[in-house]
This record gives structure tokens, C-alpha cells and sequence, in this order.
């Protein structure tokens, strides 16, 4: 008997998907549950297990196809594997040299002991470490997880394969210099070549796909206009360190400058609805809550996971929240559930140095903040110039539903709550 592997179901209004990556192959023996391939979706990545113990069979899908949801994927036959779960491939007769000829002469090099196969519990991995660390032949058992609960990230197999290169860089004889022949008298220089000029067409990931055409849309459909503000961040870098160590000791998580921004961003929604609102054909939805998007970087493109009910998180709440959303889209071990809903975007694009940007809004929500890098710059302060460490704040929104005052209003609250953060405390 055989049992089939079907597309699972992906999630709401997800119909289709892409085979990432098939992590079996044919011959190989499996267990119940284990990961056999890893599709790509609209938002993230997911794992097909097998259905049962027993020997995959033919793959009837190739990798980078496009498949829909309860599509056969492959079969799981009853049996067991060949040892090794290697496939065997058929014997070429004519191409066999005769006996004699197959010896190796006595000063030849003995021929190179093939690498040890890298042994792994693939239910553990996410689908990106998985495909790292075969990529870089890393046993995961000799690397530390800096994930949650000590999972592997891609970034640690990546920082023990470039480990693993350097030793063998060390390791390997430096080569003798070759002879250089003197060149006639007479003879020109030859001219300097250039390195070599290569492309290269990579196939864009469905993820990638879709974070284009979401963008794009955004910009084809609604009235972008964005407005700005800069923020002094004295006083919240002063609370924060000052209270860091106390923070951290007792709520387990680092005190970071999101969880301001967050509740800042919860009190001027309470008070500007329409920037937490989505238009819906000829209605506009008004939320009374707010379920706060976080833009994150992760190997495979922008993500938008959400902090559900951010404005009756407190601070250690929401930055745990936080960072775990950030170490789970890094590691692809995000889910559908993850990805849905929102009703307000954050980004954070002072991480990567960004002076100011005009984000674009993550549809159908009608705004996002965006944040940047943090500088001292020279302000007046009680007609006096002084340093100040200042950030622009940007917040770009869909003006067939926000108006310009409703927008620079809402920024202009945030700013005064980061200014001042005892207001988040008062609720002003």
C-alpha cells in the first residue's frame, strides 16, 4: 500500500504555492511526520510531512513549479530503504575498462575519502537552516543555536561554514610559485585584463513575487502622500538606560526602543481612528483595537508578522512579542496565523542606517510609520543651539480615507509622546 502527499491547505485566500525545496528523495526512507519538501507561499514558507513511516516514492512535482492546494505531490510506499538510502544507478558494461586497467599505478595518489554525510534530525530544522546546512555540509550537532529555546538559525550555519573555510584556508599548503620566463627585450607588455563579466537570472520566489505586486498595487490604487516630523529621542534614551538592566532582570527581555514607538503609536490611533481604519468597497472599518504590524527582514524578502491587541500589551510585552517574531522570521518558522490581519505597520529602517523614506503602506491598512536612524544633530533648545540626538519620523498614509490634519496630528502625538513619555503613561 502507498499513502498519498497532497498540498496541505495553506491558509485563508492562499490557493497555490511554490515547491521551495524537496528534502527527501526517492529511495529514502521516512517517518511519520517528518519534513519531506517545503513549499512557498504568498507570505511564508511551509513544511509538507510525511503521512506515514516508509519509502518516499517519484517526485511528481520539480522544484520551482507552481502547485495548488491538494495537488499530489509524491507517495509514500510501505518498506524499507536500502541501506545507505542511496539510489542505485544501472551499471554501464561498455563503459567498464578492462581489469588491468582499472589499478592505479603504485606512486599515484590514493583518491580523496569522500565526505562524512551530514547527519541531522530534520524534523527540528526550519526549512532555511535545513537547506544551509546542506549546502555547507555542517553537521548542526557541532554548532550553538542562538534561537529560541537554542534553535539553530540560518545565520548560524552561515557563520560556522565561513568558520569551517578559514581553517581549511589555514590548513592547506600555500602553492609553490610557478617559473615566470623571461620575455624578450623587444617584446610589448601585454594589456591588463579585467575580471570577468558574468550574470546571472535567478527565478523570483513567490514571496518576492508577491511582495511586488502588493507594493505595486498599493501604489496604483490608493492616494499615497507622507508626511514628516523629527523626534528628540533624549528622554527616551535616558529611561531606557537607566531602567535597562532593572528591565531586563525582571521581564526576562531587552528594553528596546520599539515598545516605545508601539505604545506611542497605540495612543494616537485611540485618538486619530481614521489612521487605524481600512476602506472595504464603499465602507470604511473602523477597529477599536490595534493589532500592530512589524516590517522584518528575513532571508527571503520583507515580512509583515502582527502583534495582536498591541495597545493592552505593556512594554515587556510587546518587546517580547516582538522579538519573537523576529527570531521565528529568521529562522522561517513563521505561519500563517503569523502573517494575518494588522491594522497598523511599523518600520524600522533606522536598523540598516536610513536617514528618511517614504514607506509604503501594506494594504488594505491606510498608514505606516516608518522609523530611522538615530544622530545628534545641532537644534535650538530655550534659543540656545545644542546637541540633540535626533530621528525623522515618517508616516505615509492612503489620503481617500486620511486627511492631511488627521496625519499630522497622528504623527505629531507620537512625536510628543516620545518627547516626553510620561504622557504614555497618563494617556495623553
Amino acid at each position: 500500500m502507498s499513502s498519498e502527499v497532497k498540498v496541505p491547505t495553506l491558509g485563508e485566500s492562499v490557493s497555490e504555492a511554490t515547491v521551495g525545496q524537496w528534502l527527501k528523495q526517492p529511495g529514502e526512507a521516512v517517518k511519520l511526520d517528518e519534513p519531506i519538501a517545503s513549499l512557498e507561499t504568498d507570505k511564508v514558507a511551509v513544511e509538507v510531512t510525511a503521512p506515514a513511516n516508509g519509502v518516499m516514492g517519484a517526485q511528481l512535482v520539480k522544484e520551482g513549479e507552481t502547485v495548488s492546494v491538494g495537488a499530489l505531490l509524491t507517495t509514500i510506499e510501505d518498506g524499507v530503504a536500502p541501506a545507505g538510502n542511496e539510489p542505485i544507478a544501472p551499471r554501464d558494461e561498455k563503459a567498464q575498462p578492462p581489469a588491468s586497467d582499472t589499478m592505479p599505478p603504485k606512486d599515484a595518489a590514493p583518491a580523496p575519502a569522500p565526505a562524512p554525510a551530514v547527519a541531522f534530525d530534520a524534523a527540528a530544522l526550519s526549512p532555511a537552516v535545513r537547506r544551509a546546512v546542506l549546502e555547507h555540509g555542517i553537521d548542526p550537532a557541532t554548532v550553538t543555536g542562538t534561537g529560541k529555546d537554542g534553535r539553530l538559525t540560518k545565520e548560524d550555519v552561515l557563520a560556522a561554514a565561513g568558520q569551517k573555510q578559514e581553517m581549511a584556508k589555514q590548513a592547506a599548503p600555500a602553492p609553490a610559485p610557478a617559473p615566470v620566463a623571461a620575455a624578450p627585450a623587444s617584446a610589448p607588455s601585454a594589456p591588463a585584463t579585467g575580471g570577468d563579466r558574468r550574470e546571472e537570472r535567478v527565478r523570483m520566489t513567490r514571496l518576492r513575487q508577491t511582495i511586488a505586486k502588493r507594493l505595486k498595487s498599493a501604489q496604483d490604487t490608493a492616494a499615497l502622500l507622507t508626511t514628516f516630523n523629527d523626534v528628540d529621542m533624549t528622554a527616551v534614551m535616558a529611561a531606557r538606560e537607566k531602567y535597562k538592566d532593572v528591565f531586563e532582570k525582571k521581564h526576562g527581555v531587552k528594553l528596546g526602543f520599539m515598545s516605545f514607538f508601539a505604545k506611542a503609536s497605540c495612543l494616537a490611533l485611540k485618538d486619530i481612528p481614521s489612521v487605524n481604519a481600512q476602506i472595504d468597497g464603499e465602507e470604511i472599518v473602523y477597529f477599536d483595537y490595534v493589532d500592530l504590524s512589524v516590517a522584518v527582514s528575513a532571508p527571503n524578502g520583507l515580512v509583515v508578522p502582527v502583534v495582536r491587541n498591541a495597545d493592552k500589551l505593556s512594554f515587556a510585552g510587546i518587546e517580547k512579542a516582538i522579538g519573537d517574531l523576529g527570531k521565528r522570521a529568521k529562522d522561517g518558522s513563521l505561519t500563517m496565523d503569523d502573517m494575518k490581519g494588522g491594522t497598523f505597520t511599523i518600520s524600522n529602517g533606522g536598523v540598516f542606517g536610513g536617514l528618511m523614506s517614504t514607506p509604503i503602506i501594506n494594504p488594505p491598512q491606510s498608514a505606516v510609520l516608518g522609523l530611522h536612524r538615530i544622530e545628534d544633530r545641532a537644534v535650538v533648545r530655550n534659543g540656545e543651539i545644542v546637541i540633540r540626538p535626533m530621528m525623522y519620523l515618517a508616516l505615509s498614509y492612503d489620503h481617500r480615507l486620511i486627511d492631511g490634519r488627521e496625519a499630522v496630528t497622528a504623527l505629531k502625538t507620537i512625536k510628543e509622546a516620545i518627547e516626553d513619555p510620561t504622557r504614555l503613561l497618563i494617556d495623553l
